[in-house]
């Protein structure tokens, strides 16, 4: 009981430490809202309605995909819900934002068009609307860096604190592969990997966590090296607990340090990794929603398009800068020294 108090009062500390680094704190709740608006982003832009009503029953075409003879639709194998003729008692609730990130505004003669009332931050060369690729595109950049974070963190914990743990023959045969690995220029190898196969978001996150469990392992390799000979770990082996216990209930707990502080950085450098695929093509396919590719579109129209230049760029700025802010003020609330 008591343990279990000291332990909370110990992260209640380093919680008040991390709310103490307001940028890092307001950056945190950025970085939600913004989550939130993409990973719910059909209820904000779309170009079906949220709620149809339409002689007399309830649709929701934005979150249901109907087919045409719901409507009676005999000349067309798709629904148009804006040119969709409604009766007397027929109403609908739209999005606030009536774009989809695949829909091509038609009514432009020209691509890419530049901001206006129709679409705030403008169209990229094939009229699509930057704002909802943008808030789209958000999500696709969460899910890789995020999963790739944790399956890297889980491999790299795994195989490093067995390395540290052991110790031995079983360390260093680990830490000769663990040094040939890190050799390997795995952009590369993941670029080419990317031109022979069809590319998707599946396949982007394991080609990537692949490699990317390398650097957090020696990291984990050092925290079990040291907290192996500690004085509590010398005492659980003394009352018999044997290693399944020992590594999970009190090495484990004592060496999420670098975890926790390089949590921040990795995710916003695996943001920044999918924006550079993407970039050079060799990310998510055509036509997902991608910064990286808005971005490439930027120098393709440099001259006629400072729109896909100025948004996509402060987009990705923006994010990564929160998650840097995240991460200091992660570091210093872990950081004994820096609380005080």
């Amino acid at each position: 009981m008591i343990e279990k108090r000291i332990k909370n009062e110990q992260t209640l500390k380093k919680w008040r430490a991390f709310k103490s680094h307001k940028t890092g704190y307001y950056s945190l709740w950025l970085i939600f809202v913004l989550c939130f608006l993409s990973f719910t982003a059909e209820i904000w832009s779309n170009s079906k309605p949220l709620y149809l009503s339409y002689k007399g029953n309830s649709y929701f075409p934005a979150m249901v995909d109907y087919s045409v003879k719901e409507f009676g639709i005999e000349d067309s194998f798709s629904i148009d819900y804006r040119q969709m003729k409604l009766g007397e008692d027929d109403w609908a609730i739209w999005p606030i934002f009536d774009w989809d990130p695949f829909e091509s505004n038609k009514k432009v003669e020209d691509y890419p068009a530049p901001p206006s009332t129709t679409n705030l931050m403008g169209t990229d060369d094939r009229g699509r609307d930057v704002f909802a690729r943008l808030l789209y595109g958000l999500r696709y950049s969460i899910i890789y860096s995020v999963l790739v974070w944790i399956i890297t963190f889980i491999f790299g914990t795994i195989i490093g604190g067995l390395q540290g743990y052991m110790g031995g023959w079983f360390d260093l045969i680990g830490q000769r592969v663990t040094e040939i690995l890190s050799t390997v220029p795995y952009l590369f190898l993941l670029i080419i990997l990317i031109a022979v196969f069809e590319p998707s978001l599946t396949l982007l996150i394991v080609i990537t966590s692949v490699f990317g469990w390398i650097s957090i392992s020696m990291y984990m390799r050092a925290e079990f090296l040291k907290n192996r000979k500690r004085e509590y770990v010398e005492a659980a082996r003394a009352m018999g607990l044997g290693h399944g216990k020992i590594i999970f209930k009190h090495i484990l707990p004592n060496s999420l340090g670098p975890i926790i502080t390089f949590s921040p950085f990795v995710i916003a450098g695996g943001i920044s990794g999918l924006a550079a695929l993407d970039y050079l093509g060799f990310g998510l396919p055509a036509p997902t929603p991608s910064w990286g590719e808005l971005l490439a579109q930027a120098q393709k129209n440099f001259t006629i398009g400072w729109w896909l230049v100025i948004y996509p760029f402060s987009a990705l700025f923006l994010i990564l800068i929160s998650f840097n802010f995240i991460g200091e003020a992660v570091r210093d609330a872990v950081d004994p020294h820096k609380r005080k």
